[in-house]
């Protein structure tokens, strides 16, 4: 992996409020930047620019995490750890000073079927504690929070992907937070955050999430050019002008201690008192 020699100043970047810390590092959990395996990039210098890119905003640490689903065949869990060895080899030789850590973006269905050792491999730094799973596009099934709860009894914390984008989320938000409140993590992506479509319903719950403290991790969610993502940089902008130091948290402490298999340090409280689950709930 490559080393990690300089911490991003998110204030020159605008990204803090005036009562928070200056100097953090920023980790995104989420993106396809492993070339030529999913929808990511397709060659090498497609995935050189991705890092390129996050490098420029800050970015410190980068989970690669293509898609676990069989749609996408070459992506073969038993390969990630080498194949993110590679690719930091390159980006070290490139001069990009960014840590690669190995991981996948898992179908829930996939995982039912898999075994101990795909699953680990699939896993975030593949250490066994942690996945992101990909919340589903469709109607979720009735069964969903049931596959879910296979999956943790494995011994797993779950980091939901972009649950924000889902139909079945948007109108039924207390579903979400009921997940929440057992145990399941949500990672929001930047995109979301920062759409400029004012009716959009994933920008809507988003930053809903976000302000009721239901949200624990940014994401990018970056492909590469061929699919336009929103950085990381715009979207802890968007959120920061609903809960600034949520934000920090949510693209520092909270992905660190996830990479870390470690319980996740407590927000800190915005000023004014932050909000309260309890408080969707009763919105709801």
């Amino acid at each position: 992996m490559a080393s990690v020699a300089r911490r991003p100043d998110l204030n020159a970047l605008g990204l803090l409020s005036d009562d928070a810390p200056v100097l953090v590092p920023v980790i995104d959990l989420h993106t396809h930047v492993l070339p030529g395996i999913d929808d990511g990039p397709a060659d090498l210098p497609g995935a050189l620019a991705v890092l390129a890119a996050a490098v420029d905003e800050g970015t410190v640490t980068l989970a690669a995490t293509p898609h676990v689903r069989p749609d996408h065949p070459r992506v073969v869990p038993a390969e990630l750890g080498g194949r993110v060895s590679e690719l930091a080899g390159a980006a070290a030789e490139a001069g990009l000073d960014v840590e690669l850590v190995a991981g996948g973006e898992v179908d829930l269905l996939w995982a039912q079927r898999a075994g101990d050792d795909e699953l680990r491999a699939a896993s975030f730094g593949q250490r066994g504690h942690d996945l992101l799973v990909e919340t589903p596009y469709g109607t979720l099934p009735d069964r969903f929070e049931d596959l879910l709860f296979n999956v943790s009894v494995r011994g797993y914390r779950i980091l939901l992907a972009h649950p924000e984008r889902s139909p079945t989320f948007q109108h039924d938000r207390q579903r979400l937070a009921t997940l929440v409140e057992h145990g399941t993590l949500l990672q929001v992506t930047a995109l979301s955050l920062s759409s400029t479509e004012r009716r959009s319903r994933s920008r809507r719950l988003a930053l809903e999430l976000v302000r009721h403290d239901l949200a624990h991790v940014i994401a990018s969610d970056a492909h590469g050019s061929h699919v336009p993502r929103s950085g990381l940089r715009a979207g802890v902008e968007a959120a920061a002008r609903v809960a600034p130091l949520r934000a920090q948290w949510m693209v520092n402490d909270a992905p660190a201690a996830i990479l870390a298999g470690e319980p996740l340090p407590p927000p800190p409280a915005e000023r004014g008192g932050g909000r309260r689950m309890a408080r969707l709930l009763r919105r709801v």
